[in-house]
């Protein structure tokens, strides 16, 4: 269907998106899915051409654009390229508020930079091995100490784990408070007592570095504390809903490359004399498929101009987020399906995809958390 999200500016970000993946991203994927991590280079090659920090203030090196279509474009293109392994989107779409917004100017100059340029990757620790979407389970705990806080506990599951320079640790400041004692902590990396456990081996996603960090006394100075001490159940909500709106930009742009990809397929691929595609069952399934996948489309599209506005409400995050990640999931295995052996096969990239998305249904806030929050909206 037509887009009418777009601009031309974000045309023309987009072939410079695309022209970047084809030449520093597609060529290595393999590679890096076989060593489980990408190459650092490509974050500084990335940060060169301008795809980090799209929307830091142009005066720490950023690209100053306050529009997230941009970086539903690179979240766009890197779906198209089949490049999973690349961390971007958890940098610019997840990180990036946190220090941009709540860092202290001493801590923006340190950090803005580097995070723009690419020599500073972040991730952000939220889940612990006993603890996912419910803040108040957490255990790790930030003591104040002087002029700064000691830190002790463990995080697990985290994106960019391996490679990150920095980390926005969730951590308990005042636990008798429950989810009201929460505090944001930055920890760098080479932070005595900031230690990481094993790379993670996933399902899918293979190529992006996914590690278990630990915290034994690990003492960090105060100004690395992000927004307002036990106030960061509150930061963490107000930008929980950019979170998984780029996560349903990364849905809906798989679903409709899945669909792209099995419409080639069976159009051309024969059985009993006739193409797969003719089949009245496969047709009426494609069918169902297309129509789902520009539903998915346009109500997309519409959150995405929404938060543009200002407007967009945790409520519909969440209907778009665990509606369009179930329905990517969906797709993928139908698409499987129809491409028969080849679709089991790793070489291919419908088997690849199926494999990568099934995440997508349980980070940001699983399907039934999502709902949860809708029923709450809804007065239930």
């Amino acid at each position: 269907m037509q887009q009418h999200l777009y601009e031309p500016v974000h045309d023309e970000f987009r072939d410079l998106c695309r022209a970047f993946l084809a030449r520093e991203a597609v060529p290595y994927h393999d590679r890096w899915e076989a060593d489980g991590i990408v190459d650092r280079e490509v974050w500084r090659r990335a940060g060169a051409a301008g795809l980090l920090g799209l929307d830091i203030p142009e005066e720490y090196g950023g690209g100053g654009q306050h529009d997230f279509r941009f970086n539903a474009v690179l979240t766009e293109e890197i779906v198209a390229a089949n490049c999973s392994g690349l961390g971007f989107g958890l940098h610019n779409d997840v990180v990036a508020p946190y220090l941009r917004d709540l860092a202290t100017e001493e801590a923006r100059q340190r950090w803005l930079p580097g995070f723009c340029s690419g020599d500073l990757i972040t991730a952000i620790a939220m889940t612990e091995p006993g603890a996912g979407s419910d803040l108040a389970g957490i255990r790790t705990t930030a003591v104040r100490d002087g002029d700064g806080y000691v830190l002790n506990g463990q995080k697990t599951f985290i994106t960019n784990g391996e490679l990150a320079d920095l980390v926005v640790v969730v951590a308990k400041t005042d636990p008798e408070r429950g989810p009201h004692g929460v505090s944001l902590i930055a920890v760098e990396r080479d932070t005595p007592g900031f230690t990481r456990g094993r790379r993670l081996a996933k399902v899918g996603l293979r190529a992006n570095d996914t590690a278990e960090l630990f915290f034994d006394d690990c003492w960090v100075p105060a100004a690395n504390l992000v927004g307002t001490e036990n106030h960061g159940f509150y930061h963490l909500m107000a930008n929980l809903p950019r979170e998984r709106l780029g996560i349903a930009v990364s849905a809906v742009a798989a679903a409709e490359r899945l669909l792209a990809l099995t419409l080639e397929y069976v159009r051309s691929r024969e059985a009993f004399g006739r193409p797969v595609g003719s089949f009245q069952h496969n047709r009426f399934l494609l069918a169902e498929l297309d129509t789902e996948v520009t539903i998915a489309r346009t109500f997309l599209n519409h959150c995405v101009a929404e938060f543009v506005a200002g407007r967009l409400t945790p409520a519909d995050a969440a209907k778009v987020k665990w509606w369009t990640t179930e329905l990517r999931n969906r797709v993928a295995d139908r698409c499987v399906q129809l491409h028969g052996g080849y679709g089991y096969m790793l070489e291919h990239p419908v088997a690849r995809s199926w494999l990568d998305g099934r995440v997508q249904t349980i980070y940001g806030g699983t399907t039934e958390i999502m709902k949860e929050i809708i029923g709450r909206d809804l007065g239930l």
